[in-house]
């Protein structure tokens, strides 16, 4: 299985880890291996007892990105030449899902993570980094202008003038450079890194669903909208928590009565 998807035992099930299990290629990916990935977030996208994913990569790479031996029609990977376009919009979907999934998703970041990998990485709520993880856009060095919203993705992680160099330049990128351009939060040892992000992860679990869910909105919003339209949906947010079992329960937890 190229896609491995494991839920925590000992957090009812609401956290899941999602590996890219194809070692022998730094987890690249080609068609098929994208399109489970994509089905397998689908699923956890629609599923409400899973609050928090996990994504990472088996071995000691995160993503290579697409598998450029299949780009060429070498390789049994697939064939080279043009995907229609909408097919090619299905396939981008996994960013989407990643982004836009009810439950907060965070990359763990165990090795190389280049091209896709690093669009999938960068369209995950967090990032954290083991010391071994390196970043590099890798796309205009294969002749692609970029894919899974790598541009967009990449710009709202470390902004715009630092996405252009990453990008455009396509400079390789060390784990301690990541953290300080604000590409991941954190730097782990290698051996460190999973402990970590499922503590963070499992933190995540725990909160409030609703409220969870609308901040991870309001988060969303705060990048496209205007101050006042995104004032009206952070109010009517606020309003529908307010007040709520959940907020209630909360508060009492918070003050220590619960």
């Amino acid at each position: 299985m190229s896609i491995d998807v494991e839920r925590a035992g000992d957090h009812a099930g609401a956290v899941v880890t999602v590996t890219l299990n194809r070692p022998d290629r730094l987890n690249a990916l080609d068609l098929e291996h994208i399109l489970t990935f994509r089905d397998a977030l689908r699923s956890l996208a629609d599923d409400p007892s899973v609050r928090a994913v996990v994504l990472t990569g088996a071995g000691r790479g995160f993503c290579a990105g697409g598998d450029v031996t299949s780009m060429t029609g070498e390789g049994g990977g697939g064939s080279g030449g043009s995907v229609a376009p909408l097919d090619l919009r299905a396939i981008m979907e996994v960013s989407e899902l990643l982004h836009g999934m009810p439950a907060f998703t965070v990359a763990a970041v165990n090795g190389p993570c280049a091209g896709a990998g690093l669009s999938f990485a960068c369209a995950c709520d967090l990032r954290y980094a083991a010391r071994s993880a390196v970043f590099v856009s890798a796309f205009l060095g294969v002749g692609s202008p970029g894919d899974h919203g790598s541009a967009w993705v990449v710009t709202r992680a470390v902004g715009p003038a630092k996405a252009r160099e990453l990008l455009l330049l396509g400079e390789r990128v060390d784990a301690d450079e990541a953290l300080r351009i604000g590409l991941v939060g954190a730097v782990l040892d290698d051996d460190a890194l999973r402990s970590h992000v499922d503590t963070i992860a499992a933190r995540l679990a725990a909160t409030p669903p609703n409220a969870a869910r609308s901040m991870k909105q309001n988060l969303d919003d705060a990048l496209t909208l205007p101050l006042g339209a995104y004032l009206d949906v952070e109010t009517a947010r606020f309003a529908e928590c307010s007040g709520s079992p959940e907020a209630v329960a909360a508060a009492k937890a918070f003050l220590g009565q619960g």
